[in-house]
């Protein structure tokens, strides 16, 4: 896998980066402390702000707190900023003890380059394995053995659907292949209802994108696909862009997808504006009770011929792990600590059922108050599940791959040009 920080090149600007960071650094009271205060533990985080969890993630540290009387736990909050934020604080060398955050783009190289440690030793030493769901330790193992992080989070991403405005458009039940969404999409404009929305301008589009393009693949050939960026060398990528731009022309995609995002996507579905969006669990824990009580969760239609025999979802079990840096080393009593009481059954527990949040961790624990992610966790076998491509897309064509995105949901563009769009992202001349 390519990376877009050598070990040599991240570790030997170090030390010219930091001086020339350090000024600005200096009175940036966080980054300074990271490493004074044997007994402040400093945890970078995206829990904080309005990411879901982030309630629950504030009254467990207060609880931390409370059992820990000696010890204090200072949270850094960043939200996609966060790696960025972390690379720099740890050319300074004053990067914090823990960091909270997915398995994605930048930080795929993290362990590689020595900006984080292999916690695989620390895993097995605090008795915490049994605690770790395999598939997730299989995702977070880099390929020399090396454990990313304490895996934490995980996600569902199934596809919602609006079966009142199914039912006001004429259409009986839920679509489960191609023709029948195309079927479903034409009659859902007639009454003026935007089939599927999808941000296609970021990172939703780009996962709607890569599962419909899986349609026809294996796996393995989809992580060839992804990791070498090879989208014409084999029939079944070829077929599957063809299907998607067949479904593009057909208009089941909401108008103008290319410039939506994320935002736009789950606003017009909560407002019943659209009918259908693949979303992952989070976003299924924000649709309002009117909606929701009218949702049904399943997968993404086939096309004839497909590799899979039942609609597909996406699932991932790296959201969000808990990385040790080297600084992290140096208070590892703390950080063992705090991770045994983060990794205890009755706190994951509450992240599911206050914060309807899916977990990498062993637990019976279903989310009650957010019906959708639990019917989403019962989908079990109904449905079929693609590769999420996070972990072998290298971190050089992640942020081109979403322009590649925005391309291939025109209208017009030709299954050939997606074909180059994506082809290109990988090209860093």
């Amino acid at each position: 896998m390519r990376s877009s920080l050598s070990r040599r090149g991240f570790l030997a600007t170090g030390s010219g980066l930091a001086a020339a960071a350090l000024p600005a650094l200096s009175g940036c009271s966080p980054f300074a402390s990271a490493d004074s205060d044997p007994g402040t533990l400093i945890v970078h985080t995206q829990l904080g702000t309005t990411a879901p969890g982030s309630p629950t993630y504030k009254a467990v540290v207060q609880e931390f707190h409370a059992e820990h009387p000696g010890l204090r736990v200072k949270n850094l909050v960043n939200g996609d900023d966060l790696p960025q934020v972390y690379e720099t604080s740890r050319l300074a060398r004053k990067e914090p003890d823990v960091v909270m955050v997915n398995l994605y783009d930048k930080t795929l190289a993290w362990t590689e380059v020595g900006a984080t440690v292999d916690v695989k030793g620390y895993l097995d030493d605090w008795g915490l394995r049994e605690r770790v769901l395999p598939a997730a330790l299989e995702e977070w193992t880099d390929s020399e053995g090396r454990l990313r992080a304490f895996p934490y989070f995980a996600t569902n991403w199934p596809v919602a659907y609006n079966t009142s405005l199914l039912e006001r458009a004429g259409v009986g039940s839920v679509p489960t292949t191609g023709d029948q969404l195309i079927g479903a999409a034409r009659k859902l404009r007639g009454k003026g209802i935007a089939p599927v929305t999808v941000g296609g301008n970021d990172w939703t589009g780009q996962k709607l994108l890569a599962q419909i393009i899986q349609t026809f693949l294996t796996p393995d050939e989809a992580r060839k696909v992804y990791a070498s960026g090879d989208f014409s060398g084999s029939r079944g990528v070829r077929e599957g862009i063809d299907y998607f731009v067949e479904l593009r022309d057909a208009g089941v995609f909401a108008d103008k997808a290319q410039g939506l995002t994320s935002d736009t996507m789950t606003t017009q579905y909560n407002t019943e504006a659209a009918a259908i969006q693949s979303a992952m669990s989070s976003a299924l824990a924000k649709v309002p009770a009117r909606t929701a009580g009218h949702t049904e969760i399943g997968g993404w239609p086939l096309a004839p011929g497909a590799a899979h025999d039942k609609p597909t979802i996406l699932r991932s079990y790296t959201l969000i792990g808990f990385w040790i840096s080297p600084n992290g080393v140096r208070k590892i009593s703390s950080v063992e600590k705090f991770l045994r009481f983060m990794y205890r059954p009755e706190v994951a527990s509450r992240f599911i059922t206050e914060s309807g949040r899916d977990m990498a961790l062993v637990t019976d624990t279903v989310s009650k108050d957010f019906p959708l992610v639990a019917e989403a966790q019962r989908l079990g076998s109904r449905v079929g599940q693609v590769l999420l491509p996070d972990l072998y897309v290298p971190p050089t064509a992640t942020q081109p791959l979403i322009t590649a995105t925005s391309t291939a949901f025109t209208r017009g563009t030709s299954a050939a040009a997606v074909r180059s769009a994506l082809e290109s992202a990988y090209r860093t001349d």
